[in-house]
Formats: structure tokens, sequence, C-alpha cells
């Protein structure tokens, strides 16, 4: 049977079999090596009151956020885009 993709829909682990992880949105357990990983800041203090902060030179803290998708609460949340075949073949960080 023909393989669509050379990777199996999964990104470079060579540990075996992977840990799953539980998507953000939906709570479904996907391998770690399948799921959508995107990470972003969050300011720990309000942002009016952030900005004064800035404003009078002060260092305002923020944590980093990491949630995990499946692959179809990715595509449904707009984190992850379909693309062309062509596109898919890059080798970029996708946004």
């Amino acid at each position: 049977m023909t393989k669509k993709r050379r990777s199996g829909g999964r990104t470079g682990s060579q540990s075996g079999r992977d840990q799953p992880v539980q998507c953000a949105k939906c709570g479904r357990f996907v391998p770690r090596g399948k799921a959508k990983r995107v990470t972003k800041y969050v300011s720990l203090v309000d942002a009016t009151i952030g900005k004064e902060l800035r404003d009078a030179g002060a260092i305002v803290p923020r944590r980093q956020v990491t949630n995990w998708y499946c692959v179809s609460c990715a595509i449904h949340t707009h984190k992850v885009h379909i693309r062309a075949g062509d596109d898919r073949r890059k080798h970029e960080k996708i946004r």
C-alpha cells in the first residue's frame, strides 16, 4: 500500500513509542510526536499597570505557556494551516 507521508505524520523522535500529551481544546490524548505545540508568553501583570511599569523603566515578568493540540483542533483553531503538497515539503517553521 502506498504511504502518504515519509514521516507517518510525526516529528522526528527516534526513541520508539511517544508519550501521550493531552489536547488543550478537546482533551484527546495524542502521541507527542503527532501533536502540535503552541507556545506563547503571558504577562503576570494587568496590561494597563504593565504599561505604566514599563514606562517607569521596570522589568515586567512574563511566563511561557505551552499548549498541545491534536491535529484536528490545531486546524480548527487556525494554529496550523492546510498547505499544498509543495509547501508541505519545505522544512521551515510553521507559523
